[in-house]
């Protein structure tokens, strides 16, 4: 009895053995033509009941995960080609594959940049791919947006973003020149500059001056009398106004560095250091072909100065009132015309000043700390090296000179008889005669 006693314990202990040890189910994984089973792999493997299995398909190249196919009631996600099945029998799936639907992308840029990923050239890739797009701009350029088949691209604006691939596209990275705001005054308008190319007017429009709403690209404006100039990033020079000497007739002009107007004519310097003019040339002010190796220009009433670059200057046109007397000036770093009289800045930024002085606009000269000037019709205009102080001398009728107060300036314009300010924040100030509302530019934010 004994013996027979410990035979049904180690039986009853075999059995409790045996059924610890759980149900096992067998999975037999396999794939179609255009990939494989990469986790766990394929074949027939054993697992517990209860085991969550990591399944992971992967298309070959030119190929696309479709679904899985099978005894796939413990799929968790048939469309997936990551997922998970949990055992609870014996199962048998399949991996299924299909040739993958490609489209084309072509890439490119404009002037300015280009695009660093994925590159540029025309890349293939599977439909509802997505990508990364980077976009770079050069030294002197910005970043301005996506152009062409941009419906699926995420953000338009932006340089570096990301975009679908759902069909055959072209894209095309847009980039402008880095633009400076800045101000510019004439007879009776006043011509800002704002940071995205765009062109603002005030004042008086009865030449049409102010007409300046679709120019976009300006990388710098200038005021005449009664015309207004806008430089273009390529080169090339836009002009509305007054246009009875041909001043505005600079449509033909390329490789324009600068522009400045003056009463009755346009003056652009070229890249190669040669100038150019057109307009009234009864004073010979136009004469400039021969010039080379100049580096700044400047425009008065009736006279043209050309800043060289070994600080030299040469000046044209009327000088009845010894305003184009420079000969004798040496390291100048800027130079400035008034209607009738001639600022230059010496290295040292102490200021020189010859020409009509009715109005006392000559005793600018000996300024220290200055860094730019600028004259009008009987007074001058400098800017300190801070922005804090904008000094002004000279003939002060409607309170052009009413300037003392100014701080932040990061630029001066002078008019006829208005003098404006471009503050650090992008914002402008204006004093003197706004018979026109060339004074009113409250409102203005060139940033």
């Amino acid at each position: 009895m004994k013996r027979f006693a410990i035979f049904l314990l180690t039986v009853s202990l075999i059995a409790a053995v045996t059924g610890c040890a759980g149900v096992r189910y067998d999975l037999s994984i396999s794939s179609t033509a255009g990939g494989s089973v990469v986790t766990p792999g394929e074949g027939v493997s054993s697992y517990e009941q209860g085991t969550v299995v990591s399944l992971v398909a992967s298309p070959a190249s030119g190929y696309q995960f479709f679904n899985w196919l099978g005894n796939v009631g413990a799929v968790d996600n048939v469309s997936s080609p990551s997922t998970t099945i949990t055992m609870n029998d014996s199962y048998s799936i399949i991996a299924s594959f299909e040739l993958s639907v490609q489209y084309s992308l072509t890439i490119s840029s404009t002037a300015g940049g280009s695009v660093i990923t994925p590159g540029q050239g025309i890349f293939t890739y599977d439909e509802e791919k997505e990508i990364d797009l980077v976009a770079q701009p050069q030294n002197g350029y910005r970043f301005v947006n996506w152009i062409g088949d941009v419906d699926t691209i995420a953000d338009i604006n932006s340089a570096t973003t990301t975009m679908a691939v759902n069909g055959d596209y072209s894209i095309t990275a847009s980039f402008a020149a880095e633009v400076n705001p800045m101000v510019a005054a004439g007879a009776g308008h006043t011509v800002g500059l704002k940071a995205d190319g765009r062109v603002v007017a005030v004042g008086r429009n009865d030449y049409g001056q102010c007409n300046v709403g679709s120019w976009t690209g300006i990388v710098q404006v200038a005021a005449g009398g009664d015309h207004t100039l806008g430089l273009k990033a390529d080169g090339r020079v836009v002009a509305v106004g007054r246009n009875d000497y041909g001043q505005c007739d600079v449509s033909g002009w390329t490789g324009i560095v600068q522009a400045a107007g003056g009463g009755l004519h346009t003056v652009g310097l070229k890249a190669d250091g040669t100038v150019v003019a057109v307009g009234r040339n009864d004073q010979r002010q136009c004469n400039v072909g021969s010039w080379t190796g100049i580096v700044q220009v400047a425009a008065g009433y009736g006279h043209t100065l050309g800043l060289k670059a070994d600080g030299t200057v040469v000046a044209v046109g009327r000088n009845i009132e010894g305003q184009c007397n420079v000969q004798t000036w040496t390291n100048i770093i800027q130079v400035a015309a008034g209607a009738y009289h001639t600022l230059g800045i010496q290295a040292n930024h102490t200021v020189v000043a010859v020409g009509w002085d009715m109005g006392g606009q000559l005793q600018a000269a000996g300024w220290d700390d200055t860094v730019q000037v600028g004259g009008g019709y009987e007074y001058s205009l400098g800017l300190s090296s801070d922005g804090n102080l904008v000094r002004c001398v000279g003939w002060n009728g409607p309170g052009q000179c009413d300037v003392c107060d100014w701080t932040g300036i990061v630029q001066i314009a002078a008019g006829q008889l208005h003098t404006v300010g471009l503050k650090s924040d992008g914002t402008v100030v204006a004093a003197g005669q706004n018979n026109d509302g060339q004074c009113e530019v409250g409102g203005w934010a060139l940033n």
